[in-house]
């Protein structure tokens, strides 16, 4: 495994693995490794005969009053990782590689961007955006996976790979679970042993919803009101939303029409904590 840290070397390393045939199967990291990005690992390893990660804290997806500063880095221990699994590359830049002082352009997907985690993050998906844009262009991958438990990121850089004409493929790998059904997260380790028991609540409120439509509830807004009541009940989490839109275009959801994602925020203390599930179109 390679550990390559500046984009020269990353194109040159792209382009003799071209020369040789192979693809290149990609998954963009900002490090701090748990069983989820090694899901989407391996998962691009099944259609890939190289995979690169990269580990890099973007600092354009983070607001003036968010955790950029302690978001957790330790790249040792997902340098470990990596070779464990056999990746091929870890793309390790700097702040000062991947963007210059003179940086002034943005990729922007208009309307998708301002739902969701987009309310209360305004500038969120355009750090994202660019950032994978950027990532794009240097690995030139063949095909890239991320993860459904960022489903708002997942239909954003599906639109802008449509919209921009990128030659890449995109998968999206399902949600990876503690045992007690907790979404596996980078900022759980933010938690309390207190939070964390409660934060349990936000995967149980999601079945909530799916037990619910699969008994013949098409009320949406009845169902996310029993959400609400369960988590305020169940924990001291504080909602930031708990939405319902249309899996594929982020627009009203069509519930029983149409695949609906449901989806939550919930602030235990500061962390911010997300998860989703889709209720499935009737046939």
């Amino acid at each position: 495994m390679k550990v390559i840290r500046t984009i020269s070397e990353m194109r040159n390393w792209v382009n003799a693995t071209r020369q040789k045939g192979k693809r290149i199967g990609f998954v963009p990291t900002m490090g701090f490794l748990h069983e989820g990005h090694l899901s989407l690992i391996r998962e691009a390893r099944k259609f890939a005969d190289q995979v690169v990660v990269s580990i890099y804290v973007n600092p354009t997806q983070f607001g003036p009053n968010e955790d950029f500063d302690r978001y957790p880095r330790d790249f040792q221990r997902d340098e470990r990782l990596c070779r464990q699994e056999e990746v091929s590359v870890v793309f390790y830049p700097t702040n000062d590689e991947m963007y210059s002082p003179f940086h002034k352009t943005y990729i922007i997907t208009e309307d998708l961007s301002g739902v969701l985690c987009g309310r209360s993050r305004p500038t969120h998906f355009r750090g994202v955006t660019t950032i994978v844009g950027k990532l794009f262009n240097i690995v030139q991958p063949d095909i890239a996976v991320f993860g459904q438990k960022d489903a708002q990121q997942a239909v954003i850089i599906k639109r802008m790979v449509a919209d921009l004409n990128f030659p890449v493929e995109i998968k999206v790998a399902p949600i990876v679970r503690e045992m007690d059904g907790l979404a596996m997260s980078s900022r759980n380790k933010y938690l309390t042993p207190q939070q964390r028991k409660e934060a349990t609540v936000l995967y149980r409120s999601l079945q909530l919803a799916e037990k619910e439509y699969a008994d013949g509830n098409t009320d949406i807004q009845s169902i996310k009101s029993k959400m609400r009541k369960l988590i305020e009940t169940e924990s001291s989490g504080k909602i930031d939303y708990i939405e319902a839109v249309d899996a594929e275009t982020l627009d009203a959801p069509q519930l029983g029409k149409r695949d609906t994602l449901v989806a939550l925020a919930v602030y235990f203390g500061n962390t911010r904590l997300i998860d989703n599930t889709i209720l499935k179109k009737q046939n």
